[in-house]
């Protein structure tokens, strides 16, 4: 067998684990978001007139939530600061929608 033909087997093989090895180790270093703890920063609609609790619609579900301030109506938008158990705490977005 010609000896080039195995050095750019075996080089193009070390590449190949490389590449996969590097992909893996990224992989395990991001951290996973998922439930209540992935609401927090996103935005959600106002359902029930938070006053200052009530219902948001966020991601497909509702949510019973709590302004930190002042009132909410329907169809507003508010951010999600924190979660408790089943309810959202939550803020209205400055400067409009």
């Amino acid at each position: 067998m010609d000896i080039w033909l195995i050095i750019v087997i075996v080089i193009i093989s070390v590449f190949l684990i490389v590449f996969v090895v590097e992909r893996i180790i990224a992989a395990h270093k991001r951290q996973v978001t998922t439930g209540k703890e992935s609401l927090i920063g996103k935005s959600a609609i106002v359902r029930k007139t938070l006053n200052p609790e009530g219902t948001v619609f966020c991601e497909g579900e509702i949510w019973k939530a709590r302004i930190d301030s002042g009132i909410a109506e329907p169809g507003e938008y508010v951010v999600i600061n924190r979660a408790d158990g089943l309810k959202l705490y939550v803020s209205k977005i400055r400067g409009g929608n």
